[in-house]
């Protein structure tokens, strides 16, 4: 299985047991470690272990066997790693607190910090 196709049954997964605000970002020109970074909202703790335990679930029934999961004991972020996809499933205040989007963000060329238009 593809990159591509991991990721989407990932966001399959999410989607099916009502993951909100499912995001998918390319970091691979940011980062060497992953190719794609998918942020999910969860409703509750309990809602936040779902999430992630389904994405577990649908990967091992297509024959990937996730690198590892962490954070099932609180469920407030549960990251699910399948080397080329990470997962993070977070509660929407610990989303909006660490800001994963933002932080990960692939800036457009030329809007680098002390970048200036070109003014030809």
């Amino acid at each position: 299985m593809d990159v591509e196709q991991l990721k989407n049954l990932v966001l399959e997964a999410l989607t099916d047991v009502k993951g909100r605000d499912i995001v998918a970002i390319d970091v691979r020109g940011v980062s060497g470690v992953t190719d794609y970074m998918v942020v999910c909202s969860g409703t509750s703790n309990r809602h936040v272990k779902s999430l992630a335990d389904n994405t577990w679930v649908e990967a091992k029934k297509k024959g990937i066997v996730p690198i590892g999961m962490e954070g099932q004991d609180t469920g407030d972020w549960v990251l699910v790693d399948f080397g080329d996809v990470v997962v993070h499933v977070m509660l929407p205040e610990a989303r909006l607190f660490y800001d994963l989007e933002r932080l990960w963000q692939v800036p457009e060329l030329g809007s680098e910090p002390g970048s200036e238009p070109d003014a030809s």
